[in-house]
């Protein structure tokens, strides 16, 4: 089975997912568009109470705890929620190898990660802005 077949456990169709998310959202999440460096709401968002959640649909993937500012003009974290909540799919687009991370619910593409970030992991999950809300705890 290619990636692309593959089925998750929210799965929407696609005017659902145009209807549910904003125009960047979609590009994003279903496109695996990238938004600019320096441009999303969470790029230097380092507010301490809460997760940061899947745009497609609200399962938690990052806490705050694991952020941290890389530089690049995404939101960077260590570390995922938990392994369970991200996949990784090998990404041969615009003549590079990257490592692609999804949302293991929905699919959605979430950003890439990379083996140059802190202990200790050691990994970069370099996330678009788009593809992720914060959700406050109360």
């Amino acid at each position: 089975m290619s990636e692309s077949d593959k089925t998750y456990p929210v799965a929407k169709t696609d005017a659902q997912w145009r209807a549910e998310l904003d125009p960047m959202q979609y590009q994003v999440a279903r496109h695996a568009a990238t938004e600019r460096a320096f441009s999303g709401k969470y790029w230097d968002h380092f507010e301490k109470n809460g997760l940061y959640n899947c745009v497609g649909c609200g399962t938690p993937l990052f806490e705050p705890d694991t952020k941290f500012d890389a530089g690049c003009g995404w939101p960077s974290y260590w570390a995922p929620l938990n392994a369970e909540v991200i996949e990784r799919v090998v990404d041969r687009s615009h003549g590079m190898v990257r490592v692609e991370v999804r949302c293991n619910q929905c699919g959605s593409h979430l950003g890439h990660v990379f083996p140059d970030g802190p202990e200790p992991t050691g990994e970069r999950f370099c996330i678009n802005s788009a593809a992720i809300d914060f959700a406050p705890k109360p």
